[in-house]
């Protein structure tokens, strides 16, 4: 076993021993810490910028893009989403959240004219039917 000696009090002048004095000062300090000063403590404040949720409505865009592209207009909001994502990534919140408001009334019409489209898709020929029949 390797046995390291460390000082724990190193005096000023190493040829004489520590007085007594000093020895009771270190233990004071150690004991009840450091003095306590009548000034109030300071303090610093740090505000961390967290990041603003801004949403930019990429998922919604692209299923509008596969599934639902009326007039385009899925393919349209997917663009707008992908320049929102980009100003976001830029740091210009306020123009992320510009094209992303313009990306969700794009795919808000997209919805409603893909369920629009549907509905005559499927009532029209059945309307058609009957009326031959």
């Amino acid at each position: 076993m390797n046995h390291t000696v460390q000082t724990v009090f190193s005096p000023v002048n190493s040829s004489q021993p520590p007085s007594y004095e000093m020895l009771k000062e270190e233990h004071e300090v150690a004991v009840l810490g450091a003095p306590h000063n009548p000034a109030p403590p300071t303090s610093t404040v740090i505000h961390i910028r967290s990041e603003t949720s801004v949403p930019d409505h990429v998922v919604w865009s692209l299923f509008n893009t596969l599934f639902m592209n009326t007039c385009c207009l899925g393919f349209i909001a997917f663009a707008y989403s992908v320049k929102s994502r980009d100003r976001k990534m830029v740091g210009d919140l306020t123009g992320a959240q510009a094209y992303a408001s313009t990306a969700k009334c794009l795919n808000i019409w997209a919805l409603i004219l893909s369920i629009l489209m549907t509905i005559l898709l499927i009532l029209v020929p059945v309307l058609i039917y009957q009326a031959h029949r």
